[in-house]
């Protein structure tokens, strides 16, 4: 099951067609799965409702749903209702969901497992516990009192739980004996009929009953489990595995570009990497809510998979890179994985090396890129030009990070342009002299239930240091709070958006007490308690502090309970101005106050939460508390006009581009350009601004899995949000087979035209 609150619809589908590809290639097409089980998440979002839909479901089961919401449904009995999740796709997102009875759990006393102490079914009438009557009449009582908050007279029963059904024959002996005394009943008059199902035959029943169900057009954001229990804080939970999982996600893409324009036929060497990405899309997983071993192991997975995709990504570029008349050896890309705390080992003391970087977007960007650097170097662009950069100071807030282990203390920044999905080597050679441009001058909480102590949030500081730096490039200000947090505000020359970059930790915990650190963005924008929030990086839903769509909300919690997921933007606006924030990975927030914003960056617990986990959130790295970097981007705008610049902006941000280096034993840029290829586009055509390349997998030779999307969303912008219709910028294709949305598999064969069940509405 993934999590619903803290993935990004890319890892979805990729994650479905992983799964699907393997049942298909395994049973056939009749394996092809119908339901969507998502038993266990701690919310549910509106995008992954619309995906299931497209994915060809016709229901969405699930188990938690907020105490409030729930207590309201049974009283209407709507806990079955047609989720209409995405007004973009109108009744191709409409999705038939139930709440399940009890979470996942067998009705009270009736858990038959060696997990459980409920008796069993006793039906030797020569002893003296025997009890089948009192078995069959409280198992009646249980169904006719769930039978009163469903709307037709089939339900369902789970018959489990987490961590049960251990001991098989034990579990069916009962269930078996059960079934057999209710149904004796029905010789007393009894009405109730109880049989072994499935949810496609649950839902293929209540579909005949032809019923008309209410709707539900929001998502199921926050979840409550209780009064003032709200399941917010893993939005934020174990933020440097959120984001590792963003990077291991954007290498994932690049690489299966790569080995399809290579045509390398490599698909066997992503694979591991494909898994671990689709492992970690789990509900215990990118959440942040499993214990500190089983999330290193997560992590080692992501790492181990990346390790096998960099042998494709070298063998790629030996083909893209190598021109007709080299006579060297071409030299391995590595990457540098310590780059977001400016450290790159392997190419600290080197004369020369290189910078490639490979835009995974059908669009060409520039982008400001900083290299560390221990030497001063002339940097040549793909042509043979100069590059104007600036040679900067890094700071010590990054520099004392620990584990760091680079001598590095300067680093290059500069402007590098790429083209549509393609690359751009960049080229850097020593030089003999110092040259420098800047001029630096100074003027109980848990894993997954956000309950902060104060009202209020407090300052981690009550003084600061800004140190200010101003170039040709880059106008910065680094605000330093105290030894454990920071931030950087850079300004761009031709840019419009303010890059942020935080630092924070280790969290101090002397004072015995656990901390959630907020970055809150203050504006006079008159937000009228309304906020935007995305569902899985795809659509965007209004949010209105203190309030709830489907029924009437008693606020209990004026923080945690107006958190939301923020997988890729948040904004406020006014009917003049639009504040849009973008981040580099899943995180919470809201609007707490009108005008502003606030992200919660980074947690520190000392106290389980009670809810599963048994382990405190206290991470820890270098025996210290876990330090964090992580970055922002502020968009301001019209509302009319912001959806242009976040749109894309946040596409580049999530499909950054892939830096690679290499040191070739070549003493001259004029040596080097004559061998290799500095700049390469897979692209014919130039792509319209509002089409996104979603997928680009070579499954076989001459064989491709391509995905492209209009991701703009209807009318939130006058030109960008029309239909488009665009095939021809990958060359020429010989045949293919075209699905609205291939998020199950793609082989030679179609999907089975298998009808889908009607959904009636109110």
């Amino acid at each position: 099951m993934i999590d619903e609150a803290t993935t990004h619809y890319n890892s979805i589908i990729d994650q479905h067609s992983l799964g699907a590809e393997f049942l298909h290639d395994t049973f056939g097409e009749c394996a092809r799965p119908k339901i969507g089980w998502q038993i266990d998440p701690f919310g549910h979002s509106r995008e992954v409702a619309s995906l299931f839909a497209q994915m060809g479901f016709d229901g969405y089961f699930f188990g938690r749903a907020d105490y409030h919401d729930l207590i309201d449904r049974s009283v209407k009995r709507t806990r079955e209702m047609v989720w209409q999740a995405n007004p973009n796709l109108d009744r191709q997102s409409w999705l038939f969901t139930g709440i399940l009875p009890l979470y996942y759990l067998s009705p009270p006393s009736f858990c038959f497992d060696i997990t459980c102490s409920d008796q069993p079914i006793m039906d030797d009438k020569n002893l003296h516990d025997y009890n089948v009557p009192e078995r069959v009449e409280t198992f009646i009582g249980a169904a006719l009192a769930q039978a009163k908050v469903y709307a037709t007279n089939h339900i369902i029963m789970t018959m489990g739980g987490d961590f049960f059904d251990q001991n098989a024959h034990e579990d069916f002996k009962n269930l078996d004996k059960l079934i057999h005394y209710v149904n004796l009943q029905q010789e007393n008059g009894s009405d109730i009929n109880v049989f072994y199902s499935t949810p496609s035959c649950y839902l293929y029943a209540l579909n005949k009953a032809e019923k008309k169900w209410s709707t539900k057009t929001d998502d199921f954001f926050p979840y409550a489990s209780t009064p003032s229990v709200y399941w917010t804080g893993y939005y934020t939970s174990r933020p440097a595995l959120k984001r590792y999982e963003r990077y291991a996600n954007n290498i994932l893409q690049v690489t299966r570009q790569l080995n399809g324009f290579s045509q390398s036929n490599l698909r066997n060497l992503i694979f591991d990497l494909s898994e671990a990405m689709g492992l970690a899309q789990h509900h215990d997983a990118v959440s942040g809510t499993s214990k500190q071993h089983v999330a290193n192991d997560y992590a080692q997975r992501l790492s181990d998979g990346i390790d096998r995709a960099i042998e494709v990504i070298n063998d790629a570029y030996g083909k893209l890179l190598s021109k007709e008349n080299r006579t060297i050896p071409i030299p391995n890309q590595f990457l540098c994985h310590y780059s977001n705390i400016s450290a790159c080992l392997p190419i600290e003391e080197q004369k020369q090396f290189t910078l490639t970087l490979w835009n995974p977007t059908i669009h060409p960007v520039t982008i400001y890129y900083r290299v560390p650097v221990t030497r001063q170097y002339l940097i040549y662009d793909p042509i043979g030009n100069l590059v104007s950069a600036e040679y900067l100071i890094i700071p010590n807030t990054t520099k004392n990070i620990p584990g760091r282990m680079s001598s590095a203390q300067n680093q290059y920044l500069f402007l590098a342009s790429l083209p549509a999905l393609g690359y751009s080597t960049y080229y850097f050679e020593e030089k003999s002299y110092s040259h420098a441009n800047s001029t630096p001058f100074s003027p109980a909480s848990g894993a997954y239930i956000f309950r902060p102590l104060f009202p209020e949030a407090l300052p981690v500081s009550v003084t600061r240091h800004i140190n200010c730096t101003k170039t040709d490039t880059v106008q910065s200000a680094l605000i330093i709070f105290n030894e454990w947090t920071s931030q950087e505000f850079n300004l761009y020359r031709n840019t419009s958006a303010i890059e942020i970059e935080w630092i924070v930790g280790p969290i101090p915990i002397d004072d015995n007490i656990g901390k959630e650190i907020i970055i809150r963005y203050n504006t006079d924008i008159n937000s009228e308690k309304k906020y935007y929030t995305d569902g899985n990086g795809r659509q965007v839903l209004e949010r209105i502090r203190d309030y709830r769509p489907t029924w009437h909300y008693i606020p209990d919690d004026p923080i945690s309970s107006n958190y939301y997921p923020i997988n890729s933007r948040i904004w406020i606006r006014d009917q003049d101005r639009q504040l849009t924030i973008l981040t580099d990975r899943s995180q919470g927030g809201g609007s707490i106050y009108d005008g502003s914003i606030e992200i919660m960056v980074h947690r520190r617990i000392l106290h389980d939460d009670s809810m599963g986990v048994n382990e405190a959130l206290n991470e820890t790295a270098y025996d210290k508390g876990l330090v964090v970097s992580g970055k922002h981007i502020l968009l301001f705008d019209r509302p009319s006009d912001s959806a242009r610049l976040h749109r894309p902006c946040a596409q580049q941000l999530f499909m950054h581009p892939l830096a690679t280096y290499s040191l070739p034993n070549i003493s001259s840029y004029t040596n080097y350009s004559a061998m290799f290829r500095q700049s390469w586009s897979a692209l014919s055509d130039a792509m319209p601004l509002n089409v996104h390349l979603l997928t680009f997998d070579q499954l076989a030779p001459k064989q491709y899995l391509v995905r492209v999307e209009h991701y703009f969303e209807l009318n939130e912008d006058e030109l960008y949000s029309k239909p488009m219709n665009r095939t021809r910028f990958l060359g020429n294709i010989d045949s293919g087979i075209n699905h609205s949305l291939l998020t199950n598999y793609s082989v030679p064969t179609r999907l089975p035209n298998v009808p889908k069940l009607q959904k009636i509405t109110q």
